[in-house]
């Protein structure tokens, strides 16, 4: 769904569709409790998630992504809260506060779909392939599109 504002398409970033673990943590006054989530597409600006309760336009939000054994912390800012109907849980919309963030976030992104790649060329081979060569053989696709998105004057 586009995000338009008097007919004016407002959006700076093409969204990617792509379902991962994440954790928020609103900033607020008081003890704020961490929930559990999972993306419904993300962007080099922001990322979009569902919520069960809504999330006041502008808090800051702490986002955790694990990835295996790591755990990658993000700074974002909350931009729209939207109630899905179909789901009867709340779509929040965020923009990253540092360029950083935004970097860690695709590179996430990219490890997520190297796995997947590494699943469907298993099942292609018929044999179990390693992440890393899974991960040469990404790399090898698609660096120059990852390079073009996140280096000027490459």
């Amino acid at each position: 769904m586009s995000q338009a504002h008097n007919g004016i398409e407002r959006r700076r970033f093409i969204r990617h569709p792509i379902c991962f673990p994440l954790k928020y943590k609103v900033s607020k006054k008081g003890l704020a409790q961490e929930e559990s989530s999972t993306t419904i597409n993300v962007s080099q600006g922001g990322l979009l998630f569902s919520a069960k309760r809504p999330v006041d336009i502008n808090s800051l939000v702490a986002i955790r992504i694990p990835f295996q054994d790591k755990i990658f912390n993000v700074q974002a800012k909350v931009v729209h809260c939207r109630r899905s109907p179909e789901a009867k849980l709340y779509n929040i919309g965020v923009c990253f506060q540092r360029f950083a963030d935004a970097f860690k976030v695709k590179l996430i992104e990219q490890m997520y779909l190297i796995m997947e790649y590494r699943d469907l060329r298993s099942m292609q081979l018929g044999r179990e392939i390693s992440l890393q060569e899974a991960s040469r053989e990404w790399i090898k696709r698609y660096s120059k599109r990852f390079n073009r998105l996140y280096w000027i004057g490459s």
